[in-house]
């Protein structure tokens, strides 16, 4: 898990994509972090990838670091804990400066459940991390 935490920070912005009726839908994220064993993300309940996770929770996210990238798929589960919400300012400071406290109610965070996770090299096959 520390390897895929670590790839996706190094790559800066990584991209989420979400189904939003049929149509793909795909946006920068930025923040991530390992809780409890999982990986760990958050956004805004006012935001449409919020609405579309709800809805169809089957997700993936791609990160490129120079030659190699990075697939992560799995179901996005919702959880209301002060906990994760807490360790994930921790993670990210510039979180602060966009909700202000993790007590913001429109703040959210979420884990990839059943995650796979597949790195793939500049050339060859690609290794199965998950």
């Amino acid at each position: 898990m520390r390897e895929i935490v670590s790839f996706l920070q190094d790559a800066g912005a990584f991209f989420l994509a979400t189904d939003d009726g049929g149509q793909p839908r795909v946006r920068p994220f930025g923040s991530v972090m390992e809780f409890e064993g999982k990986l760990f993300f958050c956004t805004e309940n006012t935001k449409a990838v919020y609405r579309q996770l709800a809805a169809n929770p089957k997700c993936e996210i791609c990160a490129l670091k120079g030659e190699e990238w990075l697939r992560l798929c799995g179901k996005a589960v919702f959880v209301d804990d002060k906990a994760a919400k807490e360790a994930m300012f921790a993670a990210d400071p510039a979180l602060d400066a966009i909700y202000g406290t993790p007590e913001n109610p429109e703040y959210v965070v979420f884990y990839l459940d059943g995650l796979t996770a597949l790195l793939y090299p500049e050339e060859g096959e690609p290794t199965k991390l998950l």
